[in-house]
C-alpha cells in the first residue's frame, strides 16, 4: 500500500488586520501629517498674504478718506448755492408789487410760481397817474438764474412816461414796447437771449384797456361765461433793432373779467412739455360763479393735486382784472 504525499502549503493571503494594530495607526498618522504639512502654507507664504492685505486695507482707506473730503466740500459748495438761490429768490420777490392798486372798479388778483428758487417771469402793476393803472407781464427764455436776471434788466428798462418841464405824458404801449426792445438789442448779449413781454394800461374813469404784445400771449377777457380773445401783433424782444410793435383796446364792462398770463399756464395740466391749451380754460370757466381771488386759489390748488408742486414744468405768472 503506498503512502499518501503530504499536502504542499498555500500561502494565505495577507490581510490589513493582519499584523501589530499600533504599528497601523503610527503609519497612518504620519502620512495624515505629511499631507497636512504639504498642504499648510509656509510661515514666509502667510507673512507675504498678510503684508499684501494689509497694503490693499490702507490704499481703500485713502481712497474712503479722499471720497469723505470730497463729500464735505461738495456738501459745502450745495449749501453755499442753496443760500445764494434763496437770496436770489427773496431779491426777485422784492421786484414785485408788495400791494396791488385797486381804484374804483378796477381790483386786481395775482398768481406767481416760478418753476424753481428764481423765475424767468416776472410781473408788475403800478398806478401811473389818477386814472391810469399799469400792467406788465414778461417771461424770459429759459429757466432760473439767467432768465430772472433778464427778467429784472427788462423791467428796470421797462418806460411808461415822457416826463417833461411841466408835466408828463403816457407812452403809448407800442412805444413803450419798442423802446424796451431797444434797451434789449443795445445789450448785445453774447447769447441769443430773448423775451415775450405784454404791456398796457386801464383808465379806471371809462374802463378802456390799450395794451401792446412783443411775442406774448395776448390778453384773455372772460364776459358772460364765455373767453373771448383780444388779439395783438408783435415780434419777440431782444431779436432785431427797429421792430414795430401792434397796439390793441377795447373797452371793459362791470363783470368782466380780463386774464393776462404767461404761457406756463398752457403747460400746467399737461403730462408732458406739450400745451394744453384748453384745459386750463375750462377748469377757470368752471369756477366763474366765484370770487377772481377764489378763482385763483382753486385753481393753483387743483395745478397742485393734479401735476404737484414740488416740480413745476414752467414759470407760470397769472394777473386777473376784475371789474366790479
Amino acid at each position: 500500500m503506498s503512502r499518501m504525499a503530504p499536502p504542499i502549503p498555500v500561502p494565505r493571503p495577507v490581510s490589513p488586520t493582519d499584523g501589530d494594530a499600533a504599528t497601523d495607526r503610527a503609519d497612518a498618522d504620519a502620512f495624515r501629517l505629511g499631507i497636512d504639512h504639504l498642504l499648510a502654507p509656509t510661515p514666509t507664504t502667510s507673512q507675504k498674504q498678510i503684508e499684501a492685505l494689509q497694503s490693499e486695507l490702507e490704499s481703500l482707506r485713502s481712497e474712503l478718506n479722499v471720497l469723505r473730503r470730497r463729500d464735505e466740500t461738495l456738501k459745502y459748495y450745495m449749501t453755499r448755492l442753496d443760500e445764494e438761490l434763496r437770496l436770489a429768490a427773496r431779491l426777485q420777490q422784492d421786484f414785485l408789487p408788495r400791494t396791488l392798486p385797486q381804484v374804483g372798479p378796477i381790483h386786481f388778483h395775482t398768481l406767481f410760481r416760478p418753476a424753481g428758487y428764481v423765475s424767468g417771469d416776472l410781473f408788475d402793476v403800478m398806478r401811473l397817474d389818477e386814472t391810469h393803472i399799469g400792467f406788465f407781464i414778461v417771461d424770459a427764455v429759459g429757466h432760473g438764474m439767467p432768465a430772472a436776471l433778464l427778467t429784472m434788466f427788462i423791467k428796470r428798462a421797462l418806460q411808461t412816461k415822457e416826463i417833461f418841464p411841466g408835466g408828463y405824458r403816457l407812452l403809448p404801449p407800442e412805444q413803450t414796447m419798442a423802446l424796451l426792445n431797444e434797451a434789449l438789442v443795445e445789450q448785445n448779449l453774447s447769447e441769443a437771449t430773448f423775451a415775450t413781454a405784454l404791456y398796457g394800461y386801464i383808465n379806471t374813469t371809462t374802463l378802456e384797456v390799450t395794451y401792446s404784445t412783443g411775442g406774448h400771449p395776448p390778453p384773455l377777457l372772460l364776459r358772460a361765461g364765455e373767453f373771448k380773445p383780444c388779439p395783438s401783433q408783435g415780434s419777440l424782444l431782444g431779436l432785431f433793432s427797429g421792430e414795430a410793435f401792434t397796439p390793441g383796446s377795447f373797452q371793459l364792462k362791470p363783470g368782466d373779467r380780463l386774464f393776462l398770463y404767461s404761457d406756463g399756464v398752457e403747460v400746467g395740466f399737461s403730462a408732458d412739455q406739450a400745451a394744453d391749451v384748453g384745459q386750463w380754460k375750462q377748469e377757470l370757466l368752471k369756477r366763474t360763479a366765484h370770487s377772481a381771488e377764489k378763482m385763483l386759489t382753486e385753481f393753483a390748488e387743483l395745478m397742485d393735486a393734479e401735476c404737484g408742486s414740488l416740480q413745476p414744468k414752467d414759470d407760470l405768472t397769472m394777473i386777473v382784472v376784475e371789474v366790479r
